[in-house]
């Protein structure tokens, strides 16, 4: 039986502890303060813990209220998830596809294929959600998304199937006015000095090894000075002189004019993104999209 008033509760606890403040809190939910705080402190109860330090700066979670807050705010996204499915069951709508990706795919691959979704299934919604490449075999396997858009290849566990989509030469992202930027084309050798800002191994392990396999086989041991969490933070951080690195050719349409991207030689590639699913998961609206990818990704 669902206990609607904890999940009311819990989402009074959200707002606190996301606002800091009792006030705040209440004018967000539309309510007036005192029932507010009257209804944190049944949950208080309920739960045998004091989840809010109150003072006259505003609200801090004790060391218990901070230990439920993540698992609070999945269970309101997965709530939210829930209406929406309800909303579209009840409008007529057929079903959700969540799909998950990186940045990158949200920016080149992602937006032309949903709209040829769309226009073949006008009756689906087409929900996207940011995910690290490293997010997303977990997120396939607990059925939080359909399918992902991620940088992953080779094996990826017994049921994990994926397609890659798109390849790309890898380029070098450095500043207009380093010396290195008169070359025409450049070796990795060339940056044997060079500080570098990669892509973190913890966003995307497979990328990351393929990397640091491919400089060390062209004689670089890469002096890696900042670890970020995307191709466009790559870029950012060389734009304000913190190294150089190595980067899709194709994300030269993403540089500011300080930046330059010069090609490698020899030609190096990379997967820079493949749509992976779960193959134990019977899913038709996954069916559907994957029919619509080129003929050379099946």
């Amino acid at each position: 039986m669902i206990n609607f008033r904890l999940i009311r509760h819990l989402w009074l606890f959200l707002a606190v502890a996301e606002e800091q403040n009792f006030s705040r809190a209440a004018k967000r939910l539309g309510m007036s303060q005192p029932p507010l705080t009257e209804q944190i402190q049944i949950l208080e109860h309920a739960l045998k813990t004091k989840l809010f330090e109150r003072s006259r700066q505003g609200a801090r979670l004790t060391p218990a209220g901070a230990a439920i807050l993540p698992a609070v705010r999945k269970f309101a996204e997965q709530l939210g998830q829930l209406e929406l499915a309800v909303h579209e069951a009840v409008s007529g709508q057929a079903g959700v596809l969540t799909i998950g990706a990186i940045t990158q795919a949200m920016i080149d691959v992602l937006p032309p294929l949903i709209d040829r979704f769309k226009a073949e299934h006008p009756q689906i919604t087409v929900t996207v959600r940011e995910i690290d490449s490293a997010e997303a075999i977990t997120a396939l396997e607990t059925g939080d998304i359909d399918l992902a858009f991620a940088r992953l290849e080779g094996n990826l566990g017994k049921n994990i199937r994926s397609l890659p989509l798109t390849e790309d030469r890898l380029a070098v992202a450095i500043p207009r006015d380093h010396p290195l930027a008169a070359r025409t084309r450049l070796t990795l050798a060339n940056l044997v000095d060079e500080p570098m800002v990669m892509s973190s191994r913890q966003v995307s392990p497979n990328y990351f090894d393929y990397l640091i396999g491919v400089c060390n086989a062209h004689g670089l041991s890469p002096r890696v000075l900042h670890e970020v969490r995307s191709v466009t933070s790559q870029i950012a951080f060389v734009s304000c002189g913190q190294g150089v690195a190595l980067v899709p050719a194709s994300m030269k349409k993403l540089a500011p004019d300080n930046v330059i991207l010069k090609p490698l030689t020899p030609r190096l590639s990379v997967v820079t993104a493949a749509v992976v699913w779960n193959g134990a998961r019977a899913n038709p609206l996954v069916d559907a999209l994957l029919a619509l990818l080129p003929a050379d990704a099946k």
